[in-house]
Parts: structure tokens; C-alpha cells; sequence
């Protein structure tokens, strides 16, 4: 496997961020959230909030978090920075039900609400004129669009505010950055629907959880979303 990270089942217990990763992060990038699925079609994960220490080690800011991804389990993603897929690893398409595997940025918050002043990232508030475009052929494709601002271009888009309120808190993850179409769209941190819940290609665990997790990203540290098959 391209990408594996040491695991830490205490919460002050080190890591060791490998060559392989450690070589392609940000100078900047002081935050990780780790996250871990056994095999390629697993729909169960963990995360683990990792940070730099100022000597450069990596250690753990909180146990392990147990978290759903995608229904189709992983599938190597659009990351920043751009990595090869490992050998026989699938790619991440538009509605194939995968999470994307890779290195993401962390872009920003959302809820339903106006903004907690405990969230540092960015914030969005939306609306019931909120969407996220899933439409490959819309120029908004894979983008959060309020429909009082754009033309409307899609024949495919999911509401901000879906009924179960999956969205009242929750992240984007920076997967597909340039919009490629088909590529994979609306790729979020969010609230689960319930621990046997997968997902449709998010990353989702309970509201406490995502509560501290966003509470704990920092924008000044350059946080990132690793997502791998862990294969110890």
C-alpha cells in the first residue's frame, strides 16, 4: 500500500508519519486527521487527530474515533497534492457510494446555524436554498451553491439541509479540487445517521465527536484528511 501511518490507541501516544507521506505534506500542515478502514470495501472506519510537535514527531490528540465512510468503501481520490493510485486501487467516480482514499485538505466548516465561535475553519451557513451540484455536466459541479445566486444549470443536486439534519455541523473535504467531472462531488466531514449507517462517500461519526474534532482544527495549521486502508 502507498500510504500507511503507525497507530496510537492512547491518547498521548506518539506516531510516526512515514517517508511516503511525510514527504508530500505542507511544511505548514501541523494537523491530520487520520483516517483508517481495514480493506478496500470496509464501510467501518477510525480517526485519530494527529499533530506536529515543534521537534517534528507526530502525535496523538485523541483516541480512536469510530466513524462510517461510503457504502462502497474506499476509492482512490482527487487529493491535494495529487498522488498515484496504488496498484489494483479503484478510482473514485461520481455516485459509486466509495469514499476517497488520499491526502485532502480540510476547506471549511458548515452547519445550519450561524457559526459556533468555537469553529476556527472557515464557515457556511446554510439554508434551504443551500445545494451541493452532483450533476457532472453543471459548471457548479461539486460545489455548495444558494440558489438565490446562480443560475441553475443542474438536473442533480443534494440539499444542505436534508431531512435527519446529517448536515447541522460538518466539513469540507477539498477532494476533486478542480471540479474534473465525474470525478466525484459534495465529499464531507458530517454527523452519522447511526453507527450501522455507511455512507454515500462522506466521512460521518456522532455530533460530540465531530463537536471536539472541529473545535481542534486549526486553518493556521494547515489541516489535512488522510484516508487509507490500514494493512497491518
Amino acid at each position: 500500500m502507498l500510504l500507511t501511518l503507525s497507530s496510537c490507541a492512547r491518547m498521548s501516544a506518539p506516531a510516526t508519519l512515514p517517508q511516503e507521506i511525510a514527504a508530500v505534506l505542507p511544511a505548514g500542515c501541523r494537523q491530520v486527521l487520520y483516517v483508517t478502514a481495514d480493506d478496500e470495501k470496509s464501510t467501518a472506519a477510525e480517526l485519530r487527530m494527529l499533530q506536529r510537535t515543534t521537534a517534528g514527531a507526530w502525535e496523538c490528540s485523541s483516541g480512536a474515533i469510530p466513524v462510517r465512510i461510503g457504502r462502497g468503501g474506499l476509492a482512490w481520490g482527487l487529493g491535494e497534492p495529487p498522488l498515484p493510485a496504488p496498484a489494483g486501487f479503484r478510482l473514485k467516480q461520481e455516485g459509486d457510494g466509495c469514499a476517497p482514499a488520499g491526502i485532502f485538505r480540510i476547506a471549511r466548516a458548515f452547519g445550519s446555524g450561524p457559526k459556533p465561535d468555537w469553529v476556527k475553519l472557515p464557515y457556511v451557513r446554510c439554508t434551504p436554498h443551500h445545494f451541493g451540484v452532483d450533476d457532472a455536466r453543471s459548471r457548479h459541479y461539486n460545489q455548495i451553491v444558494d440558489v438565490r445566486e446562480v443560475a441553475r444549470d443542474w438536473r442533480s443536486a443534494e440539499s444542505m439541509t436534508p431531512a435527519g439534519g446529517c448536515y447541522r455541523l460538518g466539513a469540507v473535504i477539498a477532494h476533486n479540487a478542480q471540479n474534473l467531472p465525474g470525478r466525484g462531488s459534495c465529499i464531507f466531514l458530517h454527523v452519522w445517521q447511526g453507527r450501522g449507517v455507511p455512507t454515500s462517500g462522506c466521512t460521518a461519526m456522532r455530533e460530540n465527536d465531530l463537536r471536539s474534532m472541529l473545535m481542534w482544527l486549526d486553518p493556521e495549521k494547515e489541516p489535512r484528511l488522510v484516508q487509507i486502508v490500514d494493512e497491518r
